[in-house]
């Protein structure tokens, strides 16, 4: 029996419950894109796919409504594939596990993928509904948005006709986003050599785990502690009282994720090993009381582990823990218009160790300010530039600049006050949204972001607020109704 067989409204949710049981993660869409044609067929709607793997998905306009503006209701199709350390779960092939957990939809173990299933969700109820009267309908699945932003990237000029977009990849209920920050990525590749491994050496593996890590976009603000910057901290510290190999150094996942991980495994001498376990143990309780109001499940291990094949030459040793060290992460620069919104960001997302002798690094910076976010960029290269590192830049993605004469804002923002007799916050968001892509293409777009609450997104402990969806749908549909 489903568990969502009591929630409101019935149609979202069954669908929501579908898309959970269709494999995912980005860049392996195949089955949601293929769920996505065969609902199209299935309910005779017009459909089409483009090269990048975007779906677009047309419904007519219901009776008496021919001369309403065309409406783009926009969903990623791919969702972020994280999971604890001790769950076994195939993201290219299993279902997602979900439950209900206290007036909360949360998965077993893994991200939950209501961002972005709910909008997807959403969409598709609004195109099989026969009792909403709307201008014609044009749902828009974007291909690896949490990845690469590829859909977005991708879509090429009359591939739509709307004229208005709504975007249902928003996560606070009662919020209107009306802007977004662009980004751009660094990737960073360290070469080293190989050493053999002194004699008698003894090898112990450090491990950072249980943080809460967190959306690098929506999250970077919280203060979460980063397991690549705990890691480097220790080991820098550890350099000076004692020689020791490194064999491995591994952490993080996807670059718009803070690290909620991290693995070192170093070789040292036997009588380094007190120095070893003193300093390990000074440090626990250092993290664990710096950041004792936001990481209350922190986990730091120390562990005697075997002889490993190789290390890497100590001159890279001293190069990267050097350079992740001086690497900035967090909060940069706070807006000057906005008040509480973060301006420019940077996120020290993925540490690991490549087959051809080389450590790849990789970092992702934000900003609303299209020259701030250039110059956080160039910050990090320098940091990197400085101990000999290769460092290459991702294309980037341009910010959403906010419209406060927005004729779907005014909409959106009146229909709000309507339905609920409450001011809704209008804001612009830190994470970046597609719309700033959209813009590009079609200049002319009329845009606003909206949705439910999701927390915790791309992380295990992400949740859907049952009592703010119907709000979410009752907003979505009345604007649609209200479309002049």
């Amino acid at each position: 029996m489903s568990i969502f067989k009591d929630l409101r409204p019935t149609s979202i949710y069954n669908y929501f419950e579908e898309i959970l049981q269709v494999p995912r993660p980005s860049k392996k869409e195949e089955k949601i894109q293929a769920y996505l044609i065969d609902f199209a067929k299935r309910n005779n709607l017009p459909y089409k796919k483009d090269e990048v793997g975007n779906i677009l998905i047309t419904k007519p306009a219901t009776a008496g409504k021919e001369g309403v503006k065309t409406v783009i209701l926009q969903s990623h199709s791919d969702m972020v594939p994280e999971k604890n350390s001790d769950v076994e779960h195939n993201f290219e092939t299993d279902p997602i596990q979900a439950f209900i957990d206290n007036g909360w939809i949360r998965a077993k173990g893994t991200t939950l993928g209501a961002d972005c299933g709910i909008g997807i969700a959403a969409s598709l109820a609004v195109l099989t509904d026969k009792e909403i009267k709307h201008g014609k309908i044009e749902a828009l699945f974007t291909a690896d948005e949490e990845t690469g932003l590829t859909g977005a990237f991708g879509i090429q000029e009359g591939f739509l006709e709307g004229e208005i977009l709504l975007n249902l990849d928003s996560e606070d209920e009662g919020e209107l986003f009306i802007g977004s920050a662009g980004g751009i990525d660094s990737i960073i590749n360290l070469d080293y050599k190989t050493q053999v491994i002194a004699d008698n050496s003894e090898v112990y593996t450090l491990s950072i785990d249980g943080l809460n890590g967190g959306h690098s976009g929506d999250e970077i603000h919280k203060g979460h502690a980063n397991a690549i910057k705990l890691m480097t901290r220790f080991l820098w510290n550890l350099s000076k009282d004692v020689k020791f190999q490194l064999a491995d150094f591994k952490a993080g996942r996807l670059r718009n994720a803070i690290p909620r991980d991290a693995k070192a495994t170093i070789c040292l001498q036997p009588t380094d090993v007190q120095k070893l376990n003193e300093l390990y143990k000074s440090y626990f309780e250092i993290f664990k009381n710096e950041f004792k109001i936001v990481e209350k499940n922190i986990v730091f291990e120390l562990k005697k582990d075997k002889l490993p094949q190789q290390v890497i030459d100590c001159e890279t040793k001293t190069k990267l823990i050097n350079s992740l060290y001086a690497c900035p992460h967090g909060v940069y620069a706070w807006s000057k218009d906005i008040d509480g919104l973060v301006e420019t960001s940077t996120n020290l997302a993925t540490v690991k160790f490549t087959e051809n002798n080389t450590i790849e690094i990789v970092t992702s910076q934000r900003s609303s300010v299209e020259t701030a976010k250039l110059d956080i960029a160039s910050m990090v290269e320098s940091t990197f530039l400085s101990v000999g590192a290769n460092v290459v830049h991702s294309d980037g993605y341009p910010g959403w600049q906010p419209n406060t004469d927005s004729e779907i804002l005014n909409i959106t923002e009146a229909s709000y006050k309507e339905l609920f007799n409450q001011q809704p916050d209008v804001k612009a968001i830190h994470a970046g949204l597609e719309c700033g892509l959209f813009l590009e293409k079609y200049p002319n777009l009329d845009m606003i972001s909206f949705g439910p609450t999701i927390k915790g997104a791309h992380t295990p402990v992400e949740g859907l607020e049952i009592a703010t969806v119907p709000k979410f749908w009752d907003l979505l549909v009345d604007v649609l109704e209200k479309i002049k």
